[in-house]
């Protein structure tokens, strides 16, 4: 993510962001090495945590969750570590694996690389059963490389067009109440000429553009078009055929022609001031937009592009390192962290949606009736990563060591289209300059 994109950096303490670019990652560490393990250790100790500081809210929630355990029990004292968001993923990648922590943050998408550098450990004998039976399907997802997990989340995050009731109305727009009720892209469309003839400026919907789209938030904000029209990022482990599909042309085509409707949104409030009726965001502007609108607030599913609507997913997790000593004690500790009272203030103090079953039940904000209703319903039809078919809906970002290349390109390839380039053209460049890392890099096969 582009560290001028204020908005969606802000985004890294609610759910998606990453905090720099990520292609920084890709030539990083030896890679390609076994699958390393840590020591199990006794279960008691000094442990080591490292995370990264987010808002003052979440840092809270963390330091509290921290300190409630280390009084809860004298076995294990949590000894915790808070690097500035900007420079964490960068000291991670830096850092030899000898001297990470026994417990670490990591924004998802990075994961892969982290396990492929040796320095995530898989955490299947370390958390509990129940820990990790009560993990949303969504987010072990991100978290899972050949069936062991590497990664567990707080919080998740999603997609969707929040709207203002009264701008629809006035333009006499019908929107979607549902997932089930989505719009095509080709309604969508409609919608925006509907409210273009009541606007005097003729922008009538917020893309983010302000936020810049090469960059994470390009791939995570637009990836679900490419997903919704029955394309992929990688198609196993391969972009040609899965980026560059005539389907995935044409979606990409519809999208740029949604740039004449489109508020660059110069000082982020597009949506609040009353400038547009449609923003296209994630769940991490509904305090600011439900302040603003009120009751004329409505949250409504991304357009479907022929494959059903699409959304991002994935987040912030914890991982163990994979030369910790005393994994156990790192175990003993994450279920702590992952219980219903530490996710639920952390989501409180960011207003994501929980990682665990238990805790998203419970939530006043994506509980059945909640306003944010919509996105865990998304959640619960997750796709992985390889399979986004008409039945799923939030789609994770490719596990694998290369998606620094993968994002990196298609951003690229996104913010070329918008600005005018031919879509073809411009996916097919990006599929090439993809596999062409891949096939240099061995695929980036874990063993």
């Amino acid at each position: 993510m582009s560290s001028t994109n204020r908005r969606y950096r802000r985004t890294a303490c609610t759910g998606v962001a990453l905090v720099l670019p990520l292609t920084a990652l890709a030539a990083c560490g030896g890679g390609s090495g076994a699958d390393v393990s840590a020591e199990a250790g006794s279960g008691k100790g000094t442990i080591s945590v490292w995370a990264h500081q987010g808002q003052k809210n979440e840092d809270t929630a963390l330091r509290a969750a921290v300190k409630s355990f280390n009084s809860s029990q004298r076995k294990i004292k949590v000894e915790l570590k808070l690097i500035p968001g900007n420079d964490y993923t960068k000291t991670i990648t830096a850092t030899d694996a000898s001297k990470l922590p026994d417990v670490m943050e990591f924004d998802g998408p990075t994961m892969a690389n982290f396990v492929y550098n040796k320095k995530l450990a898989p955490m299947d004998s370390y958390v509990s059963a129940k820990t990790m039976s009560n993990a949303t399907d969504a987010g072990k997802a991100q978290g899972e490389i050949d069936g062991k997990h590497y990664g567990l989340g707080m919080y998740d995050a999603g997609l969707g067009v929040y709207g203002n009731r009264k701008l629809l109305d006035a333009a006499g727009v019908k929107y979607p109440t549902s997932l089930s009720d989505d719009w095509t892209a080709t309604e969508f469309t409609a919608a925006l000429k509907a409210l273009k003839a009541k606007d005097s400026d003729g922008k009538v919907v917020d893309l983010q553009e302000n936020s810049g789209y090469a960059n994470e938030w390009g791939t995570f904000g637009f990836a679900p078009v490419l997903w919704s029209a029955g394309g992929s990022l990688l198609k196993d482990g391969k972009a040609e055929g899965a980026l560059d599909t005539p389907a995935a042309v044409s979606a990409m085509k519809t999208l740029q022609s949604w740039k004449p409707y489109t508020d660059p949104n110069t000082d982020g409030n597009a949506f609040a001031k009353g400038r547009v009726a449609l923003s296209w965001v994630g769940h991490w502007m509904y305090p600011a937009y439900s302040k603003a609108l009120g009751d004329d607030l409505v949250v409504l599913p991304l357009p479907d592009f022929g494959n059903g609507p699409k959304t991002g997913q994935g987040s912030w997790a914890w991982g163990i390192g994979a030369n910790s000593k005393n994994a156990k004690a790192a175990g003993t500790f994450l279920d702590t962290l992952l219980n219903d009272t530490n996710v639920t203030a952390m989501t409180k103090a960011n207003g994501a949606p929980p990682a665990t079953r238990s805790a998203l039940a419970k939530s006043e904000l994506y509980q059945r009736g909640g306003p944010l209703q919509l996105f865990a319903d998304q959640l619960a039809k997750p796709c992985g990563d390889s399979d986004a078919t008409t039945s799923c809906v939030a789609v994770t970002r490719p596990v694998t060591a290369g998606y620094p290349t993968v994002t990196a390109k298609f951003s690229d390839a996104l913010n070329a289209i918008y600005g005018g380039a031919d879509p073809k053209s411009a996916l097919e460049k990006a599929a090439r300059a993809i596999d062409r890392d891949f096939s240099d890099n061995a695929g980036y096969k874990i063993p």
